[in-house]
């Protein structure tokens, strides 16, 4: 039985996609896999309950929110638009699934969108 040793992540090949994808690409992929981890530690997941972790979706958003503050006039509307939705109905799915709700404006990133009411 003979072993062979692991590959070598080839970093070369690793620059160069990185080098070929649009900024706008790289933001919104960040993005969105933010909103997803945001999303399963809120419950909102098939397993719901099992993920559910209301700190670590308090960071989530607010990165979240603190990347589309910083970032929506450098992707556009037509991109930001559609995160910034996203954005809130996870503020506001937060809120829900607090024992004891933020006041206007402590939510989880609310600091970057200004008060998120339902």
């Amino acid at each position: 039985m003979s072993e062979t040793p692991p590959e070598s992540p080839d970093f070369d090949a690793m620059t160069r996609d990185i080098a070929e994808v649009p900024a706008v690409e790289v933001i919104v992929t960040v993005a969105v896999n933010l909103m997803s981890a945001a999303a399963v530690k809120l419950g909102l997941s098939e397993e719901g309950e099992k993920y559910k972790d209301l700190d670590e979706a308090r960071k989530l958003i607010t990165a979240l929110a603190g990347l589309l503050d910083g970032g929506a006039t450098e992707i556009s509307s037509f991109h930001a638009a559609p995160l910034r939705d996203g954005l809130k109905s996870l503020q506001l799915a937060f809120r829900e699934a607090s024992i004891v709700p933020d006041e206007p404006g402590q939510g989880p990133g609310e600091k970057y969108t200004g008060p998120v009411y339902g």
